[in-house]
């Protein structure tokens, strides 16, 4: 009985370390998938995003019996609320993404996923009045000077790093705050922001600039993958997150940024001496942050 035991425990965990691979695989390949379909503008890239996660989110939660907490929720104005705000910073999110990697700035959007950890530290420390332990502070400090070196040296702020950061980690702290699932707040915010989008589909299709069609039917089907490579990383997260320890999620989501590096570098972007340091300090800062919570115990609280 005790072997048995033993040997589920080890199937569940092993489970969870798939399921959390290709979900930040996933991720961490995204730009491929955007580059694929960069003949076609960033908006209406995003919008089609936006409009094939409904049906996707739709059928997943069907198959995981959740529509249940979808109706819960749509029958609760307070995390209505909290989903409406989640809506509009996810989706601002996603179209700078989307604007990052069409104009060759994967650097800047994995530089975004690295400081996105430490802006929860800072979230903490600013507006739920958590102290700020010396190593944090050092993290935060080393990664702040980095970007410095890199706004100096260039004379351009990183401004869809920053942007990229503080819109996630602003959707986190909204989404923390929201009583729902991952999937059925997924699909719910998705639902807000649909009638944008198919009010943007209307407004091309008035105007012969709709590139969804029999003219780019390879086009259209790349389009469609745009749902299902929104909302699978999703599934798979979700599906981690119940069979891991919340540490072990916490590495793990380093692996991401780390492949936008790779996929920045393969695409032919410029890595300059300024953005090397720039990288230097924010990987010096993730190590140092990491190896505070894991000895502290407390990842879980990001």
């Amino acid at each position: 009985m005790n072997f048995n035991m033993k040997k589920n425990k080890r199937d569940h965990t092993k489970t969870g370390l798939l399921a959390a691979l290709a979900a930040y695989s996933f991720w961490g390949v995204l730009p491929i998938y955007f580059k694929i379909v960069d003949t076609v503008p960033s908006l209406e890239v995003f919008a089609h995003r936006v409009l094939w996660s409904v049906p996707f989110g739709f059928i997943i939660i069907l198959i995981r019996k959740q529509w249940h907490e979808v109706k819960r929720t749509a029958f609760n104005p307070n995390v209505l609320k909290y989903l409406f705000f989640s809506a509009l910073l996810i989706s601002t999110n996603w179209y700078l993404y989307i604007v990052a990697v069409q104009t060759n700035e994967i650097l800047q959007a994995s530089l975004g996923y690295y400081i996105n950890p430490l802006l929860y530290v800072l979230v903490g420390v600013t507006l739920l009045n958590e102290r700020l332990r010396a190593l944090q502070l050092i993290a935060i400090f080393i990664a702040t000077i980095g970007v410095l070196i890199l706004t100096l040296s260039t004379g351009k702020f990183p401004w869809i790093a920053v942007s990229l950061a503080i819109t996630f980690t602003a959707y986190g702290v909204i989404r923390k705050n929201a009583d729902v699932g991952a999937m059925p707040g997924l699909f719910i915010e998705t639902i807000f922001i649909l009638p944008f989008a198919i009010g943007y589909f209307y407004f091309l299709a008035n105007n012969g600039t709709l590139f969804f069609g029999d003219d780019h039917i390879l086009d259209s089907f790349f389009l469609i993958l745009a749902g299902p490579f929104t909302v699978f990383p999703l599934l798979f997260f979700a599906l981690a997150a119940k069979r891991l320890r919340l540490t072990t999620i916490g590495m793990m989501q380093f692996l991401s940024p780390t492949m936008q590096f790779v996929v920045a570098l393969i695409y032919g972007e410029t890595l300059s001496q300024a953005s090397f340091i720039c990288f230097i300090c924010i990987w010096i800062a993730i190590i140092v942050f990491m190896h505070d919570a894991i000895s502290e115990g407390s990842l879980e609280s990001y």
